[in-house]
């Protein structure tokens, strides 16, 4: 990795549950719209493509950790150009590293240069390497005790010229005075210190507020920044592998996460289709008030998990990809009835889903999930959904409204535009006389990084997407327990009720590492997944979809479990 690094380090950082994003579902959910390649922006202007912070109206205290450490100019002359950072002090940066453990050791010739500092919070381990060879960053387990809010490290990769990074945003439903933590760096002689400062603002209507804005740093080449971002760690235990890591430039820079209870959350890349994508998500356990057609159930949980089979996904796609009748939706709808639901989710209203799946559900006496998809086309080519939804107001019937499936992970939009897209579409919805829950849902990894500081105000509940398969120290029969141990990390992030809106097993398929798909291996995985959180999830997916591409491990097209049941 080439490393033009913005800010040296952070002090302290965030648990990285999941090693990659979680994108197995990329592929676009209207059928007409089968490019993924375009990403939604906040802003018109040239934005990085990585992370950006926005802020909720909390106000938080703020524990700093460790001390810098002054790392001296190295003598060697760097092979690529140094970015230079707009509003910096310097023209260069010195990187301040910062591990849990000893200094990288080099197992080549050249001695290692870079530098770490003892802490005591799992932080990501930013290392800057001033000299060529092969280097080992030791493993190294850590405990934490106490929800802490600290400076952690970010990186994104960047093409030349100028771009904004970082700032803070909030969205508002009212006049609000917010007291906001933010992320900065402080340049001292040749060293550069990432530090967590606070501001006040003062929103005066409802809207969109920047509360920081962002710094602009031009770089001369394609390359990554390192940047602070405000973090929050959660209890639990997280465990740093030995990694080697081979440096073949004297400027590169390594960012090394943490993973959360000992196993990382890895997902697959997203695969792309010619159809509709839709992607299964799982609910917590609620209760549902009927009322009149006016009216409109509401989502609630008692927090306790456990066994059960709470919904199941359905898509109203043949297996070739086609728009079901409304006979076929029935009859399905039909058959998942027998299977004991009475709970379906839904993606978005393709396919005359509100007409032909909302009259099936009445007819059979079962509730719905609602969803509000978000494709390439960002958040303003999603309003139409809403609008559908907002003139069908069969709210009975309805059980949670989800706002956006992985939208984020997928790059469709930022956190920031989506959690003001949910604000826009509850007042829609409320107007329209629903007065039932409202959410999204994406991995634990963007909850992790995005929940506090802007997901978790505009949502009634959090929703996330669970799948053990991809990670590939998770075997069917553990399944169960993982899910329940990425849910109770989510319960703390946010206060407030979690579902697991998407979860399953693939029928077949390719290996990763212990995660083997296979009938035997689906049933088994879904009776652990069922037994330890099944009250609280919606599983994926009533037959498997054809029409999708292959997708990772070849595992996209079988994730039919409704033999399962």
């Amino acid at each position: 990795m080439k490393g033009s690094i913005f800010a040296a380090a952070a002090l302290v950082g965030s648990a990285m549950a999941d090693a990659h994003l979680h994108r197995r579902h990329e592929a676009i959910h209207n059928r007409r719209d089968a490019s993924s390649s375009v990403v939604a922006s906040a802003s018109p202007s040239s934005l990085a493509p990585g992370p950006e912070e926005t802020c909720g109206c909390t106000t938080k205290v703020i524990t700093y950790y460790g001390a810098p450490t002054l790392v001296p100019v190295s003598s060697v002359e760097s092979t690529t150009t140094l970015t230079s950072t707009v509003h910096s002090t310097s023209t260069s940066t010195v990187l301040v590293t910062v591990t849990p453990s000893v200094a990288a050791v080099s197992s080549s010739a050249v001695p290692s240069s870079s530098t770490t500092t003892q802490v005591v919070l799992p932080t990501p381990a930013v290392t800057s390497f001033s000299s060529t060879g092969v280097y080992t960053i030791p493993a190294t387990t850590l405990t934490v005790t106490d929800t802490t809010t600290v400076c952690g490290a970010t990186s994104t990769e960047v093409a030349s010229g100028t771009h904004t990074i970082g700032g803070v945003t909030t969205v508002v439903e009212t006049e609000t005075v917010i007291t906001c933590p933010y992320a900065t760096v402080k340049p001292t002689g040749t060293t550069v210190t990432s530090v967590i400062e606070t501001t006040t603002y003062t929103c005066p209507a409802a809207g969109t507020y920047t509360v920081v804005p962002g710094t602009v740093t031009t770089v001369p080449t394609s390359t990554v920044i390192v940047y602070p971002t405000p973090q929050t760690i959660t209890p639990g235990t997280y465990t740093q592998t030995e990694t080697v890591v081979t440096v073949t430039r004297t400027d590169y820079t390594y960012v090394c996460p943490y993973a959360t209870s000992g196993l990382a959350s890895t997902t697959a890349p997203a695969a792309t289709t010619a159809a509709a994508a839709t992607t299964a998500a799982s609910v917590a356990s609620s209760s549902t008030s009927s009322a009149a057609a006016a009216s409109s159930s509401s989502t609630s949980s008692s927090g306790v998990t456990g066994a059960g089979q709470y919904g199941m996904t359905f898509s109203p796609y043949t297996s070739a990809g086609a728009c079901m009748s409304q006979s076929e939706v029935t009859s399905n709808l039909k058959v998942i009835k027998e299977k004991g639901f009475t709970l379906v989710r839904v993606y978005s209203t393709d396919c005359n889903g509100l007409e032909y799946i909302g009259s099936a559900a009445k007819e059979l006496g079962m509730n719905l999930i609602l969803g509000v998809y978000i494709s390439s086309s960002g958040t303003s080519g999603a309003q139409e959904q809403v609008e559908a939804i907002a003139k069908w107001a069969q709210w009975s019937m309805v059980e949670l409204i989800v706002v956006g499936n992985e939208a984020v992970s997928s790059g469709y939009a930022s956190a920031s535009a989506l959690a003001s897209f949910i604000t826009s579409c509850k007042s829609t919805f409320k107007a329209a006389g629903y007065t039932g829950k409202v959410t999204t849902t994406e991995p634990i990894d963007v909850w992790e990084q995005y929940g506090a500081s802007t997901l978790c105000s505009p949502v009634d509940i959090v929703g996330a997407n669970i799948h053990p398969f991809f990670n590939s120290q998770v075997t069917a029969a553990k399944a169960g327990e993982f899910a329940l141990s990425e849910f109770k990390i989510l319960e703390n992030l946010c206060n407030k009720d979690v579902v697991n809106l998407e979860t399953g097993w693939p029928n077949a398929g390719d290996a990763n590492g212990a995660a083997v798909p296979g009938t035997a291996e689906q049933e088994t995985a879904i009776k652990s997944i069922a037994a330890a959180l099944g009250s609280k999830s919606i599983f994926f997916s009533y037959a498997d979809d054809d029409w999708k591409s292959p997708g990772s491990f070849n595992v996209e097209q079988h994730w039919g479990c409704a033999s399962v049941f």
